[in-house]
């Protein structure tokens, strides 16, 4: 969550000057990585006592192993390991961060940045993570000055080595100063801020906004989450009253908009927010529009509440903490913290669980949003730590030092304040289903060039089937998919993809041999490293990060034999995602249901979400001994001969039956009709009602999706869309 581009009142709206600044350099240089190196430290600017800065770009770039074998976007050097000599343990972490997909700013920056200073400073016992989640036009800019700045104003810090608390604080608050006097324009961007310093045994996390920090934690046969931060925003009611009293106007858009009442708290938390939560604004204005009420920057908003101020919380680590995870919002938006922990635990090495959850936060911005955020983490495993005979092993709740507004520290007992993560669809994704709907336009696969065999698809869903990106897909998904992914054929020798191109496909083997090669110029002549090499025998993919991004490739792939590979395109996927919260053939078959008429387009996918897949074979009775139907009936493939009579045609929920006005004067008392496939029947049981006699009759192979009546009797009451009293929707 950001702030909101909007009108400027007076002054308030004019940019800083810039300075003669190179932005173009500036977001250029805010991928870097600074590794901070003890042998080799230099005084710097200030006297600073950091080691020298080792530049690596690109972080997705730098994961090298994923389920699945693929390294074509993830050459080595994306995990690092240090140990911490007085705690006897070592630290082996990994970082990756996806730039957001904006349909609207395909060019947009990721204004994620983030920071692994391993060790921090000249003690090798010191280690400092951080990620970092800039907003607003200069969002990248300011997450990139606030990480090289911070970690040089905490480690220059004269209490740094005595009083790690205070350190850290005043670090923020010199960083936020810093930005305000910079070329930097901070005026309406910002960025919020969660660093978490290993010292010893012990971690001090500090938080300024909404990015999160969390450990995982034994409990028997479980790990649990523990979160080592709390969300600071207008949910928090100690955040929203602080905000308040400092002057802002805390209201969503609807309210600003004037589609609710601006009076009331129309907002309850964050799970059910629907993309639209509560925001700060000035006074007298429609601006800054900030979700959070803590960030570094923020000048405008800084006026009206938000703070630099981090909350700051002492942690001591045992033997029972396997990991930690440093994230942003992006993580957090559809994931908690505890389905972020079970992704972690099931990983030995961090960069797959890095991977996994970048991977499943992208396709649950694209499945409940019609964007996604930048997502960035960094998942830090904690090997060997034994418990210290010395400390007070009993002592596992973490303490929040408060430090906002105060002269002293007052400690007080940590509790979580995380609210669950987001499970409905935001305004825009319902806008554009409803006009896709209403308008009949959506993402539709291109035509199928190449009919595949039952192998050729048992192979490829043999290479999906447990693929991170691919995992979470429905049985109707992996179909299109299927019908998706195009045959090319490969000559050996030839160029698959090129390092330093542009990717635009995810590729399975499905026969011949091929190269992953990575080339440097200044190394071996030119001649490119093999780094390993894909087979159709081990079910090899590659190019999975092309899916999520436009990144330049950072190896090359070359058939080494004559081969074929299957190849799903990055608009291909994107529109499977986008579609999986309900399919629009059914959503528009089910409106045109009279008992359902009236429901959303939320409360139709529910519904949608709710049919079971039932085959019937040619001559094959569909109603039981009785004459009765499960439920609601719609066919997708064959047909179903109907029969019944003239008065059951009069039943009121019935409409699926309806006669013309020619058949009404028929003194014929039975009728026969064959129902085809895009057409339905049975909706009268949902409702109680009883049609007889009736018989239905499977004329060739049919395949119906059904909605039992106990399934629909579970939904609708769990939605509250009906009364039990079914006399009145029809």
């Amino acid at each position: 969550m950001g702030c909101i581009q909007s009108a400027y009142v007076g002054d308030l709206g004019t940019p800083r000057a810039l300075k003669g600044v190179d932005v173009e350099a500036l977001r250029n240089d805010r991928d870097e990585i600074a590794v901070f190196n003890p042998l080799e430290s230099r005084r710097g600017e200030g006297g600073s006592r950091l080691g020298e800065i080792t530049c690596k770009t690109d972080f997705e770039s730098s994961i090298v192993k994923l389920p699945m074998e693929s390294s074509q976007y993830m050459p080595t050097g994306g995990m690092g390991t240090v140990k911490l000599p007085s705690g006897g343990y070592e630290l082996q972490y990994s970082y990756l961060s996806q730039k957001g997909y904006y349909p609207e700013a395909p060019d947009k920056v990721n204004q994620d940045s983030y920071c692994i200073h391993s060790p921090l400073g000249m003690s090798l016992d010191d280690h400092l993570f951080g990620v970092f989640d800039g907003h607003g036009e200069f969002g990248a800019q300011c997450s990139g000055f606030v990480k090289l700045r911070l970690a040089e104003n905490l480690v220059n810090n004269s209490k740094f080595n005595e009083d790690s608390v205070e350190a850290l604080r005043v670090a923020y608050l010199s960083t936020n100063a810093q930005l305000h006097a910079d070329a930097v324009d901070d005026s309406m961007s910002g960025t919020t801020s969660i660093t978490v310093l290993v010292r010893r045994r012990m971690l001090y996390v500090a938080n300024a906004g909404d990015s999160r920090a969390i450990v995982g934690e034994k409990k028997g046969n479980d790990i649990v989450a523990v979160d080592l931060s709390s969300d600071q925003t207008p949910f928090r009611p100690d955040e929203l009253e602080r905000v308040k009293n400092c002057g802002a106007r805390v209201l969503t858009l609807d309210q600003i908009e004037g589609n609710k009442d601006p009076d009331v708290q129309c907002w309850g938390d964050e799970e059910g927010e629907d993309g639209d939560p509560p925001r700060l604004w000035v006074p007298n204005g429609t601006y800054p529009g900030a979700a959070f009420t803590r960030s570094i920057g923020d000048s405008i908003a800084e006026t009206i509440g938000v703070i630099a101020d981090p909350e700051i919380v002492v942690f001591e680590l045992t033997k029972d903490h396997p990991f930690l995870v440093i994230a942003s919002d992006g993580v957090f938006e559809f994931l908690s913290s505890q389905t972020v922990v079970d992704m972690v635990a099931k990983h030995k090495d961090p960069r797959d669980a890095c991977a996994e959850i970048v991977a499943e936060s992208y396709r649950l911005w694209l499945q409940y949003e019609t964007r996604t955020d930048d997502i960035t983490l960094i998942v830090v495993h904690i090997n060997g730590l034994m418990d210290d005979s010395n400390s007070d092993a009993a002592v596992q709740i973490p303490h929040v030092v408060q430090v906002a507004g105060s002269e002293s520290n007052s400690k007080v007992n940590w509790r979580s304040r995380n609210h669950s993560a987001r499970s409905d669809i935001s305004r825009a994704q319902v806008h554009a289903l409803e006009s896709s709907l209403e308008n009949g336009q959506a993402w539709a696969p291109s035509a199928i060039p190449h009919r595949k065999s039952r192998q050729e698809e048992a192979h490829i869903e043999g290479a999906l089937c447990d693929h991170f990106l691919f995992r979470k897909f429905t049985d109707a998904q992996v179909h299109v998919l299927l019908d998706c992914m195009r045959r090319v054929e490969y000559q050996a020798g030839e160029i698959v993809v090129k390092q330093g191109e542009e990717g635009n496909c995810f590729f399975v083997v499905g026969s011949g041999e091929f190269d992953v090669l990575f080339s440097k110029d200044d190394e071996n002549g030119g001649v490119p490293m093999v780094l390993q090499r894909y087979t159709a025998a081990k079910l090899s993919s590659f190019g999975e990060l092309a899916l999520m991004s436009n990144k330049p490739l950072q190896t090359s792939v070359r058939a080494v034999t004559d081969g074929t590979l299957w190849a799903l395109k990055r608009e291909d996927f994107r529109g499977i995602l986008a579609s999986e919260f309900s399919n629009l053939s059914s959503l528009k078959l089910l409106r045109s249901i009279e008992i359902f008429s009236r429901l959303t387009i939320l409360e139709l996918g529910h519904i949608a979400n709710s049919l079971s897949e039932l085959s019937f074979s040619d001559g094959q009775q569909i109603t039981d001994e009785n004459g009765d139907l499960l439920g609601l009936y719609i066919i997708h493939t064959g047909v179903v001969k109907i029969t019944y009579n003239k008065d059951t045609a009069k039943t009121e929920n019935a409409n699926s039956l309806l006669m013309s006005e020619a058949e009404k004067q028929d003194d014929e008392e039975s009728f026969s009709v064959e129902k085809k496939s895009g057409s339905y029947f049975g909706e009268w049981s949902l409702v109680s009602e009883q049609i007889s006699p009736f018989l239905a009759i499977a004329v060739g192979d049919v395949v119906c999706s059904v909605l039992m009546k106990e399934k629909f009797e579970s939904v609708a009451s769990s939605l509250g869309i009906f009364s039990h009293d079914y006399d009145d929707i029809s």
